[in-house]
């Protein structure tokens, strides 16, 4: 997916999230996020256009969110990679993720 069809930046974090899908799968390492969406390790991928949901965790500010989002890509190289798109994100959810990637820009 190139980056001219993503509304928003994504950037690099240390920050994991939990997600159900066919399967719940717990703990794993999302390489970028924006307002709009994230690319995630994992191990076994879903498939393109599965909905799956999401609880995002932010160790260093001791803070989660729980969010829907929509498989848009996958590659099931190594890394095994899946681009996932936010749906329908609330205040709160809103918010946290503001905050937290203004604070992440800053390092």
């Amino acid at each position: 997916m190139g980056s001219e069809q993503r509304k928003a930046p994504r950037i690099e974090v240390n920050a994991y999230v939990d997600y159900t899908g066919a399967d719940v799968l717990l703990y794993h390492k999302i390489e970028n996020i924006s307002l709009g969406g994230m690319c995630i390790q994992a191990a076994t991928p879903e498939e393109p256009g599965s909905v799956v949901d999401l609880v995002i965790n932010f160790p260093e500010f001791d803070e989660s969110v729980e969010i829907a989002g929509e498989v848009v890509w996958v590659n099931r190289d190594p890394p095994h990679e899946m681009g996932i798109r936010f749906l329908e994100i609330d205040a709160r959810v809103q918010s946290v993720l503001e905050n937290f990637i203004a604070k992440s820009r800053k390092k």
